[in-house]
């Protein structure tokens, strides 16, 4: 699989995407989405790929859209960005595994909204976070103002998306927007360490327990507890259920269906 805009590898269970334009700091364009897009597919359609890890090659993360792209676009080309964008979010929201965006730099705009797309975000101490795009006299495109007030609340993503203020990675640990900021030196080993933690657990459970979340998130608690309940009960018909409480009782590490070298 060839692309132009991004690199894809594996190591062990793990999917790595790497935005890969360090010549514009890794700003994005339609045809760098579609292939984040069509890598996300094929890692959620590999058997041997439990957890994806989405980061930046070079410095950056992503800068945000390309602005000489941008600006070419009249309404209806703006609305397709939007929509394709928006798209392409939602699937690695909703995607069966999980995603880890390892922040290594500028995660602005466009990069901000899809770190946000992801189940975890991990930070270098190098990074910087925002929605400047009323500086440039339009507003976030790709659901940035509802995952960031659904992450660090209505009135603090008013005030980042009004000001467009950048903020550092710590201003974004204190709010809620990163999971946890690792020094840059151990930063990978860092993010790696976390997937493989999500990688050795039952996959299943892991598939189902990410869905659960994401659709009682936006419901109400007794709604969202039926999923739970649900899902829960549906677990114990599986056979990873089995082998995971009978490796527990026998003190020895799960061999779970879906492992190719189980």
């Amino acid at each position: 699989m060839t692309f132009n805009n991004i690199i894809i590898e594996s190591e062990g269970k793990l999917g790595i995407l790497k935005i890969n334009r360090p010549d514009v700091l890794n700003a994005v364009n339609v045809a760098t989405i579609l292939e984040i897009e069509q890598a996300m597919h094929h890692f959620n359609d590999d058997d041997n790929i439990y957890v994806v890890i989405i980061t930046g090659q070079g410095k950056s993360f992503v800068s945000g859209s390309d602005i000489a792209r941008l600006i070419e676009m009249d309404g209806l080309k703006a609305r397709e960005y939007s929509r394709i964008g928006q798209r392409v979010l939602s699937y690695i929201e909703n995607m069966e595994k999980p995603v880890i965006a390892a922040v290594n730099g500028y995660a602005l705009g466009s990069g901000c909204e899809l770190a946000m797309a992801c189940d975890i975000r991990v930070a270098s101490e190098k990074a910087k976070f925002g929605q400047p795009e009323v500086k440039l006299g339009i507003i976030p495109g790709h659901a940035g103002t509802q995952r960031l007030a659904r992450l660090v609340g209505i009135g603090k993503a008013k005030e980042l998306i009004f000001t467009g203020d950048l903020i550092d990675a710590q201003e974004a640990l204190r709010i809620g927007l990163v999971n946890k900021v690792v020094p840059l030196d151990k930063f990978m080993d860092d993010v790696k360490s976390i997937a493989n933690k999500i990688a050795d657990a039952g996959p299943t459970a892991v598939h189902i327990a990410k869905t659960v979340i994401n659709r009682g998130i936006d419901t109400n608690l007794t709604t969202a507890s039926s999923y739970e309940m649900e899902a829960f009960s549906i677990l114990f018909s599986t056979d990873e259920a089995k082998e995971g409480m009978k490796a527990f009782l026998e003190k020895r590490k799960p061999k779970w269906a879906l492992d190719s070298n189980g």
